[in-house]
């Protein structure tokens, strides 16, 4: 038998077989895959949601450090030339 009968009688009996046989293989795959697709897609979520809770309360913590400094800015600002005041006439050394 030459190569192209082999082909020609694989091609007639062997690929029905195979799609007849296979469907059910190929139907498990591919519920397979879905599952994983879907737990992917909440893992996902869930890491959305995280993160999302994360921005959160950094947003919340940036608010508030904006409200000390813009509610107190000015005192502080007072604080910081009394302390450069004090240490130019300490007659200490630094060391």
């Amino acid at each position: 038998m030459d190569i192209g009968k082999t082909l020609i009688v694989f091609i007639v009996v062997g690929l029905p077989v195979i799609l007849i046989f296979g469907q059910p293989f190929l139907k498990r795959w591919l519920e397979h895959r879905e599952k994983q697709m879907e737990i992917e897609a909440r893992m996902t979520a869930e890491k959305a949601a995280q993160y999302a809770q994360h921005t959160e309360r950094l947003e919340q913590r940036v608010r508030v450090l904006e409200r000390i400094v813009t509610d107190k800015g000015l005192d502080i600002s007072d604080e910081i030339e009394k302390l450069r005041d004090q240490r130019s006439t300490d007659p200490r050394p630094l060391n």
